[in-house]
């Protein structure tokens, strides 16, 4: 960890950082150094590293744990944005992209994951449905949890690519997202149709998969 000298700092950080990780420095569920010490190494302050580290949990690389620490990704090789940031304004017509291009892409990770799913995957799906009925009334934790429920569906569809798309489509639309589960305000029935895919992915029926993500989106 060598300080930087270049202007651009946050992005030449992000891009530093994740050279290490794509390099083994860092493996998946590593814990990064802390702040202090990071911000030191690199010979920047707080706000730059700051910055640079939501930079890239924002597509993934990084996980950041309020109370824990920085620790790297599950999945760390990502698609990286040099600003992976969205600054508009959440309305209707944004909203709206947002569920068109979601439903472009998850029809086929949902087709695809009821023949690729594994074990680790369906148990993974089984228990963010376990954590979501639990906390239907949280909105903030349940949208959390229905976005991860859906990204795993993406992971378990073994397609790096459109994984990645939808990793950092529900990233960087967090805010739209929280508000289409307030504007529709059918919390049971987001869980039963999420339940439905989950079965059909877990039985292995593809027309199933695609038929039920299909109609899931379509509603909302």
């Amino acid at each position: 960890m060598k300080p930087l000298v270049r202007t651009r700092l946050a992005d030449d950080l992000a891009d530093r950082i994740a050279q290490l990780i794509r390099s083994g420095e860092f493996c998946p569920g590593d814990r990064l150094p802390s702040i202090n010490r990071m911000a030191k190494q690199y010979g920047v302050g707080h706000p730059t590293l700051r910055e640079a580290l939501k930079k890239l949990e924002s597509i993934g690389v990084l996980d950041i744990r309020h109370g824990s620490g920085v620790y790297v990704g599950r999945n760390p090789d990502r698609l990286l944005l040099r600003n992976p940031m969205y600054g508009g304004g959440a309305t209707r017509k944004v909203m709206l992209d947002l569920v068109e291009a979601r439903l472009t892409i998850e029809v086929v990770t949902a087709t695809l994951a009821a023949e690729h799913a594994t074990d680790t995957h369906l148990q993974s799906m089984r228990d963010l449905l376990d954590e979501a009925d639990r906390n239907r009334s949280d909105d903030a934790l349940l949208n959390h949890v229905n976005m991860a429920f859906h990204r795993e569906i993406a992971r378990a569809s073994g397609n790096t690519v459109y994984a990645q798309l939808l990793e950092v489509l529900t990233t960087l639309f967090q805010k739209e997202q929280l508000m289409l589960l307030d504007v529709q305000g059918a919390r049971e029935q987001d869980h039963a149709e999420h339940c439905g895919i989950f079965e059909a992915i877990r039985d292995r029926r593809t027309r199933a998969a695609r038929d039920r993500m299909t109609a899931h989106l379509t509603r909302v």
